[in-house]
């Protein structure tokens, strides 16, 4: 079997998830696309937009980080 520097790619299955969010969060989500739509030139749904915003504040809370990285060196 060939090394390859690229690893065997991870399931990138779509997984759909239904949730309840309050008023107040919907505004702000709206707000938020239509900031982004200014900034970028490019209006995106919210429901586009929200896994990228929960992507980059999971990856920007290092406290989570570590634990997520000392939890999976624990299952190796």
């Amino acid at each position: 079997m060939a090394e390859l520097k690229l690893g065997k790619l991870p399931d990138r299955t779509p997984v759909k998830l239904a949730i309840t969010i309050t008023p107040d969060l919907q505004a702000a989500l709206q707000s938020y696309a239509a900031v982004y739509a200014a900034t970028y030139g490019v209006e995106e749904p919210v429901a586009d937009l929200v896994p990228a915003m929960l992507t980059a504040f999971l990856e920007s809370d290092r406290g989570f980080v570590k634990a997520r990285e000392a939890a999976l060196r624990g299952q190796k």
